[in-house]
């Protein structure tokens, strides 16, 4: 005898213990209906992933220089430590400290009046000295003309000429002493030996000053033109030689306005350095505008050569990874492909590339730490290609009349 409890359900008796199993099937298909229904209704109601926005170069073709890139430091074209010849008491100061100069202008005035007399003393000792040789002159004539006679001896009229002969040294020596007041009393006024700058003044007027002391009493740099020196490796030496050779060989400088300065290359050392395995170079620059100052340090461009139709984009779009540079190319879809490239030499603001893009092709240049490969962007200020087309889509609403 059966003790379940048979229950009719048409023709056929299900037994009631099956019941909460048929029960538990039903509700769990329908609940996996309803969650399908809710989830596609959900994904068709997301808002689809926002474009990044960028801003966008693109790349292209031109002749850029080959150059090497130091920093140099401004030289003055001459320099002169201005000293005095000789001991005496300054008198005039002509210049102010910090003046320009030129060759041949006045600086400083000593008290002439010591040398002044010294001067004369040597001109009197050179007119008294000549008036005793032409007697002695007279004299031999007189010892000479007696001796062939046989009135004086033969010692005597040597003596005579021994004695002209010493008058002539002595005259010499004069003349010698005579110029030499005379050169002291020119050295009082000193004069710049050079066009240039003056610097700071260690002497004032009523200054004792010796002659060639260790302090010079100013210093004079001429400026106009001006070098400047610079160092780049040592193993550039062979690219330099020739193109020195051939005279391609430029040096610019980065001007104020921004504009190049053009300067001639002046001088190649003659060794490289051990030390740090870099050669000494130096270039010449007119400096009219006197911008380039003794001391100051300037970026240098060793322009070797060019290089027509070379490939490069904007320098803020090659990035720096683990695998090397690289670029975001933006394809025609305005997705963007993570690109490996080969970064050349900086020229301005632009950046060589020697292989990974051609000409034409547009890059992101700002906004790439949101972006990664396949990531849609937009050009940043301009609405994308998907508003343009929402903002094209009847909303469904309709026009509500005016009141």
């Amino acid at each position: 005898m059966m003790s379940s409890t048979l229950t009719k359900t048409g023709a056929t008796l299900v037994p009631l213990q099956v019941w909460p199993v048929l029960i538990l099937l039903l509700l769990l298909a329908f609940g996996g209906c309803s969650d399908n229904g809710s989830s596609k209704a959900k994904a068709e109601n997301l808002p689809q992933k926002r474009a990044v926005p960028v801003l966008i170069g693109i790349s292209g073709k031109k002749t850029v220089p080959v150059d090497l890139q130091a920093i140099g430091t401004v030289e003055p074209y001459a320099t002169v430590a201005v000293k005095s010849q000789i001991t005496g008491t300054l008198q005039t100061i002509h210049f102010k400290e910090g003046d320009d100069v030129k060759k041949g202008d006045r600086l400083f005035s000593l008290d002439p009046r010591p040398f002044t007399a010294m001067l004369d003393q040597a001109q009197g000792a050179l007119i008294r000295d000549r008036a005793q040789l032409d007697n002695a002159k007279k004299e031999l004539e007189r010892y000479a003309n007696a001796a062939k006679k046989g009135y004086v001896s033969t010692e005597q009229a040597e003596q005579s000429e021994t004695k002209v002969a010493t008058l002539a040294a002595t005259i010499k020596a004069d003349e010698a002493a005579v110029e030499t007041a005379r050169l002291q009393l020119e050295f009082c006024t000193i004069f710049s030996p050079i066009d240039g700058r003056t610097g700071e003044l260690p002497v004032a007027e009523g200054n004792q000053i010796k002659a060639n002391a260790d302090t010079a009493m100013v210093t004079i740099n001429q400026v106009s033109p001006i070098k400047v020196s610079f160092t780049v490796p040592g193993k550039h030496f062979a690219d330099i030689k020739k193109y020195r050779e051939s005279g391609t060989l430029r040096v610019l400088l980065d001007g104020q306005d921004g504009a190049a300065v053009t300067g001639t290359f002046a001088f190649l050392d003659n060794t490289i350095d051990q030390a740090t395995g870099t050669l000494r170079l130096k270039a010449e620059f007119a400096n009219k505008d006197k911008n380039l100052w003794p001391g100051q340090f300037v970026p240098v461009h060793l322009i070797l050569t060019s290089r027509p139709d070379v490939t490069v984009v904007p320098s803020t779009a090659v990035q720096i990874g683990q695998n090397g540079a690289h670029v975001f190319v933006i394809k025609d879809d305005f997705t963007v492909e993570d690109r490996n490239i080969t970064a050349g030499v900086l020229v301005g603001d632009e950046t060589v590339i020697e292989s990974g893009l051609v000409p034409g092709e547009r890059v992101v240049t700002d906004g790439q730490l949101q972006l990664n490969n396949g990531t849609k962007v937009e050009e940043r200020g301009k609405p994308s290609a998907d508003k343009a087309a929402q903002s094209t889509e009847p909303t469904g609403e309709k026009p509500r009349s005016m009141p």
